[in-house]
């Protein structure tokens, strides 16, 4: 009984372990597949060359949507954002390069890139930094020394500072002009606030998206119409209301009035 015992055990030892390898083995990995990734760090708004690519093999499963498979594929084109050594290239981080400079690649579609000119005061002591939002705030003179502020844009995407497009800054720096993404009305309105008086840029935190309240439309003041007079009243007309009697006595005729 106790041989019998002894190999009862061994037979359910042998069938638990075939068992915990089947359930706790690690899956088979597929074949790999190319994957285009960044050979060293690719800058924002640098025009990417074979230099910056390779090609590495990575299990399908792991390979994320909107990756290349080929490097000659994304030669040519504008990377919108930094992309890191080892990185894989998405279609989201890399755009078609039209000609020109790099940056008009990267604005974003029905926007324009406008320049204003700034200092250490309105450029807000040289933190601004490409990737940054910024509010702009207008000053126009009214007259002995008075000011009409007024926030005249608000959530403006900063594209460059100077001719740095780059927002791997981690340092402050004195600029004389800022490069801001706005649509068309926007940048009459800007540089019409330039020209009328001075600008100052607010910085935004990067996760504050909200915005002011539109002003609400003043009440539409009702046209008084002045009342034409009213007419006069007709003129009564007068009737007499006394009468002549005539008097005979005798041969003496007279004449009296009498009241009716």
């Amino acid at each position: 009984m106790l041989t019998f015992a002894l190999l009862m055990g061994l037979g359910a030892a042998y069938l638990a372990r075939g068992w915990a390898v089947d359930r706790f083995a690690a899956p088979t990995t597929d074949d790999g597949v190319p994957v285009v990734v960044a050979a060293l760090q690719i800058p924002f708004g640098k025009k990417l060359e074979k230099s910056d690519l390779k090609v590495v093999n990575m299990p399908r499963s792991m390979v994320p949507r909107g990756a290349y498979e080929e490097s000659a594929a994304i030669e040519s084109t504008v990377a919108m954002t930094t992309i890191y050594p080892g990185e894989v290239i998405l279609k989201e981080k890399v755009v078609a390069f039209g000609g020109g400079s790099a940056l008009s690649a990267v604005i974003e579609p029905n926007k324009r890139a406008v320049t204003v000119r700034v200092n250490d005061v309105i450029g807000v002591a040289g933190f601004l930094m490409p990737g940054n939002r910024v509010d702009v705030v207008s000053a126009i003179p009214q007259g002995n020394r008075r000011y009409l502020s007024r926030t005249l844009l608000e959530n403006v995407k900063v594209l460059a500072v100077d001719q740095t497009a780059s927002p791997e800054k981690d340092k402050p720096v004195i600029v004389r002009a800022v490069t801001l993404e706005l649509g068309s009305d926007e940048a009459e309105e800007l540089v019409k606030a330039t020209q009328e008086g001075v600008v100052q840029l607010a910085l935004r935190n990067p996760l504050d998206d909200t915005m002011r309240p539109a002003p609400e439309p003043e009440p539409v003041k009702e046209e008084i119409v002045a009342k034409p007079p009213a007419p006069k009243p007709a003129p009564r007309r007068v009737v007499a209301t006394s009468s002549r009697v005539t008097i005979i006595r005798g041969t003496e005729v007279s004449t009296s009035k009498v009241s009716m």
